[in-house]
């Protein structure tokens, strides 16, 4: 009957059995959220459309008002996450979740015929025969994928693939059993709203913290949707620092893991020293010929170990200058030891300041707190620490939410921030066609750039240039990867590939 969009990244879609003069008869209506962060689908039992700031879509797929089309079936795909709605008339409107780019498409027959995210512009080439993926899902297959079962089921995602990793098969055989016991569970499943790695998520695995179990999937999607969306601000800010906690523990722990197992490695084998030590001690093993080379491999009794051991020789060195690289290289070993040892001390300080993190982290209550501790350990939007100098910070920095703006002092600092401290998806801004700051909006994974903090940014960026003063700025905004310096030019000057420009009043911090 209608589909619709009230919101920037929401499509709503209303069927109905008939319409009436005023009303629709046993309507029924899919809300569609399509994020690169988060996409997924709501089943409300009713939506007032807004009078204003609305936009109909996919009008030629939906039909003209008194000519809907009527819905004749609806069609998953093998081994894809998409869903297709099927029309009469050779219609079908596919809902697209891959990752980061969820869209809507409206296709006629085979080909796409009209869209929601027109920026996706790779979305106008599918074909929807396409969208099937037989793939070989067979044992064999899964030995010749090194018993990975990514490359057999793309569609198992994050939570799937971490169920059947904690279940820590001992070999491919049982894996497999694993695997077959979960796909079991997902063609007959139950639908949890559970919480794991501190939000929500819906599952059809019994996984994380159960908070509700459903009966059926739509039920179950709308539950979830209301359970994400309704996480306040200071939940969200929370949930995303205790992950990064989470996740800097667990390289440290693997970096604690690698050094310590080396330290153990080294204990059970000879060091260069002793090498050197068991050499001399057995130079009559050695042909003591004027001008005789060493053997390639030497095996001798292991006087520290109780047991024999071979040692590997230079032919083209005499026995003597054998012993000599192995004291040589004992210096070095003794230097890497003593480096594995600070290594090994310092990750264990990091591992305790994450606890004390972490603890002080569960304690805190307001929003104000939290964005207060997200500063002084610079977890907020980047695990990555600004370097600084004995004067302090290299650039300047502002919060905005929980997006960190970088800002730079001058025309060399302006470089540095540009090419050493900004990454590709980063947003930077410049005011246009007058010297001033380059300005850093950082990014922060899964989200996108809030409207009123791109604003924000810019207001710096205005503030920091040549046209403080006016009433109204022009301000460059583009992604990083779009900025380049070519050589020769001078500091703080580059070249701007794509651009949009937004207007702002110059505002200080």
């Amino acid at each position: 009957m209608e589909c619709f969009s009230q919101d920037r990244d929401e499509v709503i879609l209303v069927f109905a059995q008939a319409k009436g003069k005023n009303n629709y008869y046993k309507p029924f209506y899919v809300k569609a959220t399509l994020r690169p962060d988060f996409s997924g689908l709501v089943f409300p039992e009713t939506i007032h459309r807004a009078r204003t700031n609305s936009i109909n879509l996919l009008e030629v797929a939906a039909g003209e008002p008194g000519n809907e089309r009527r819905v004749i079936d609806v069609k998953s795909f093998l081994n894809e996450r998409c869903l297709a709605i099927v029309l009469e008339g050779g219609f079908s409107l596919l809902f697209k979740f891959f990752g980061n780019r969820p869209n809507l498409l409206a296709f006629q027959n085979n080909d796409v015929i009209d869209l929601f995210n027109r920026q996706l512009t790779g979305d106008e080439r599918l074909l929807l025969d396409g969208f099937d993926r037989p793939i070989d899902q067979s044992f064999e297959a899964f030995e010749r994928a090194g018993f990975d079962q990514r490359t057999l089921f793309p569609t198992f995602g994050k939570v799937v693939n971490e169920w059947i990793e904690q279940k820590d098969a001992v070999d491919g055989i049982t894996k497999w059993a694993i695997i077959q016991d979960v796909l079991h569970q997902l063609e007959y499943p139950h639908y949890y709203l559970t919480r794991l790695h501190h939000k929500p998520t819906l599952s059809l695995l019994p996984s994380g913290d159960i908070q509700r179990a459903y009966n059926g999937p739509m039920e179950a999607a709308t539950g979830f949707y209301i359970a994400y969306t309704g996480l306040s601000l200071f939940e969200q800010e929370k949930a995303t620092l205790l992950r990064l906690l989470e996740k800097k523990q667990k390289r440290i722990d693997n970096q604690l893991d690698a050094s310590m197992n080396r330290m153990l490695s080294r204990e059970e084998t000879a060091t260069h020293e002793e090498m050197g030590h068991l050499l001399m001690a057995n130079l009559h093993d050695v042909p003591q010929v004027p001008g005789a080379k060493s053997p390639e491999r030497l095996t001798v009794y292991d006087f520290y170990r109780d047991q024999p051991v071979t040692l590997k020789l230079k032919p083209d060195l005499s026995p003597q200058k054998n012993a000599e690289n192995f004291y040589r290289k004992a210096k070095n070993e003794k230097i890497e030891e003593q480096h594995l040892a600070n290594l090994i001390e310092s990750r264990e300080r990091e591992l305790q300041q994450i606890k004390q993190q972490k603890d002080e982290l569960g304690g805190i209550k307001t929003l104000k707190e939290l964005r207060r501790f997200s500063k002084q350990t610079l977890l907020a939007g980047t695990t990555n620490k600004i370097a600084t100098t004995e004067s302090g910070p290299l650039f300047k920095e502002v919060m905005v939410d929980s997006f960190r703006v970088l800002i730079g002092k001058n025309a060399k600092n302006n470089d540095l921030l540009t090419q050493k401290y900004a990454y590709k998806d980063d947003l930077w801004l410049h005011a246009r066609d007058v010297t001033g700051s380059h300005v850093i909006l950082k990014y922060q994974a899964g989200k996108p750039f809030p409207r009123p903090v791109i604003e924000r940014a810019a207001e710096l960026a205005a503030w920091h240039s040549k046209r403080r003063t006016d009433s109204l700025c022009p301000v460059t905004v583009t992604p990083k990867k779009f900025v380049r310096k070519p050589k020769g030019m001078a500091p703080g000057q580059v070249i701007i590939e794509k651009e949009d420009v937004v207007l702002v009043v110059p505002r200080g911090e």
